[in-house]
């Protein structure tokens, strides 16, 4: 196993802990949660709803994985934390499925949760592979 490296990503969302935004090992990378705050404005409101604070999580992994080199389309596995589980389920999951082609959709789990940092409806963190060659 080679040496990890920790990734802190200048134009990322702030860190709401004391965290690295990912960390690579190996060919794989593991993203660290994001949540829905606003890397402009990390003090500003969280958006309001499921809708809006899926797509600016979605948007705050884009620019995580941009700061490595990677996409979208390198997620090997994400994980999903919603705390209102049955209300936001199916919102979310039409928000989700629209980054990707639907032949090409990573594996997913989505876990109901009593709570999370800021008061936030989700939160998602990733498995991504970088391509070898």
């Amino acid at each position: 196993m080679s040496n990890p490296i920790f990734h802190m990503i200048t134009d990322g969302p702030r860190p709401v802990a004391p965290f690295s935004h990912a960390v690579e090992t190996d060919g794989f990378i593991f993203v660290t949660g994001q949540m829905p705050t606003n890397p402009n404005a990390p003090d500003a409101p969280l958006p309001d709803g499921i809708e809006a604070q899926t797509k600016r999580v979605v948007e705050n992994l884009k620019i995580v994985l941009n700061g490595v080199d990677l996409g979208l389309e390198h997620i090997i596995m994400a994980r999903i934390y919603l705390t209102e589980f049955y209300r936001d389920y199916d919102e979310m999951n039409e928000i989700w499925q629209s980054y990707f082609d639907p032949d090409k959709r990573p594996a997913r789990t989505t876990i109901g949760v009593t709570g999370l940092a800021l008061h936030a409806l989700v939160e998602i963190d990733l498995v991504v592979k970088r391509p070898e060659g």
